[in-house]
């Protein structure tokens, strides 16, 4: 009996690709693949990248480069490429590195265990079509094995928003939304394997259609699924943040009081250039509509610096949405071109600029989020445990606000949710007793 083969995947970027890599490996178990954590390991290597970080096909490459002597060595290695690098160059990286045998758009990946048996037998394998058939009916139902407490599921894909300085609608298409029952089935199943937690994944989440009810419906008909306990969603456009969800978040009890809303700049000037269709006041509005309906509510954002012809007063503007909206979680980065999108094309901000205004306003954003952890000290919250701690007799999980809570208790276990007092909040996590 022939040993199984080893698939070694490297995810980059956002929770989807973490969701997609797992269906790949699904996909290419019913081709005798087995995971495994060690690239020298493996009969076939996948790397799950993502387009919207700086440099990000140039780290693609470097990482390949990496893996010549292994190629070397073991000639049956097989090397994939997949995900929204893939999706953007594919042509291009089968042309510049010889080495990688398939390229996988995020798409496409249904089709993998074709894909494999072409590289198999010494052929290029390349798809980065857009299908017309939907992937999630040709994967495989996932395998019977018991999951950790908390689970990701993608529910739409794609954006038509077509922000200047974004590559998704390029790489991932228009928007897509998966059926609702289909969606209530992968979930129910994912319960039934020790899933506690599902946090609902899209390019655009809040844009979902697959439910006669939106998002909001669609939340409202998983917190019917017995087992579960709670529920989250990223990323949202805060364009897409109807009636019913802003309800959704003041009473539906198994939603959790955390949202990610990203708005990227405060300055209308700079959010019409970015093609945001929306304004600074709007959004705050909207803020304090959420907030109404659930004044618990910890907020996270995107913010982006240095977008092209950001003036210091356009700066200016960010820093103090920053200051009135007060974020318990935010992400921030400098603006970088994507070739093909319209900002690329834009007269750019000096980098020294860009680096002097990132570091204000991370240092704000770090203020903010230390005190939203400060403020949890003397308060019970509840908290899924996930996995063990640094520590022996340690065990780590999530409360409802995202934050990772430690706690030194014997006889606790991943999947276990528990009241836990916080008695200490440290850099990036609290410390509670139970």
């Amino acid at each position: 009996m022939s040993s199984p083969k080893k698939l070694f995947i490297k995810t980059y970027g956002c929770q989807m690709n973490v969701y997609d890599s797992e269906r790949m490996a699904e996909a290419l178990g019913g081709q005798g693949y087995v995971p495994t954590d060690s690239a020298d390991d493996a009969d076939m290597i996948l790397l799950n990248t993502c387009h919207i970080r700086e440099k990000a096909a140039e780290k693609v490459y470097s990482e390949l480069g990496r893996f010549r002597p292994l190629k070397q060595a073991k000639p049956d290695l097989k090397i994939g490429v997949a995900g929204c690098v893939a999706q953007a160059e594919g042509a291009e990286i089968m042309a510049r590195q010889p080495l990688v045998d398939l390229v996988v758009g995020p798409q496409s990946y249904h089709r993998l265990p074709e894909l494999e048996a072409k590289a198999r037998s010494e052929e290029k394998a390349l798809d980065t079509e857009f299908p017309e058939e939907d992937k999630f009916d040709h994967l495989a139902r996932r395998p019977k094995a018991t999951r950790g407490p908390t689970a990701f599921l993608t529910v739409q894909e794609g954006c038509d928003k077509f922000c200047a300085f974004c590559v998704v609608p390029y790489t991932r298409g228009a928007e897509v939304s998966r059926p609702a029952e289909k969606v209530l089935d992968e979930a129910r199943d994912l319960v039934e394997r020790g899933v506690r937690e599902i946090t609902f994944l899209g390019q655009n989440v809040n844009a979902y259609h697959g439910h006669e009810g939106g998002l909001a419906g669609l939340i409202w008909a998983l917190s019917d699924i017995d087992g579960l306990e709670r529920i989250r969603f990223t990323t949202s456009h805060p364009n897409d943040m109807d009636d019913a969800l802003i309800d959704a978040h003041g009473t539906c009890e198994k939603l959790m009081p955390y949202l990610h809303l990203p708005v990227q700049s405060g300055s209308d000037r700079i959010l019409k250039r970015m093609n945001r269709k929306h304004t600074a006041e709007e959004y705050i509005r909207l803020i304090e509509r959420l907030r109404a309906a659930r004044p618990d509510l910890l907020l996270s954002g995107d913010f982006i610096v240095g977008f092209p012809e950001e003036t210091d007063a356009d700066f200016a503007d960010t820093m103090a949405l920053i200051e009135t909206v007060g974020y318990g979680q935010a992400y921030s980065f400098k603006y970088s071109t994507r070739p093909g999108t319209p900002a690329a094309e834009r007269e750019q901000v000096a980098e020294e600029v860009k680096d002097a205004r990132l570091q204000q306003l991370q240092g704000l954003l770090k203020d903010q989020q230390r005190a939203a952890q400060d403020a949890m000290v003397g308060r019970t919250v509840k908290v899924l445990f996930e996995k063990p701690g640094r520590f022996d007799g340690q065990m780590v999980g999530k409360s409802e606000y995202l934050h990772a809570v430690h706690v030194e208790a014997a006889g606790l276990a991943p999947g276990d949710l528990k009241p836990v007092t916080i008695t200490a909040s440290n850099s990036n996590s609290l410390a509670g007793e139970l």
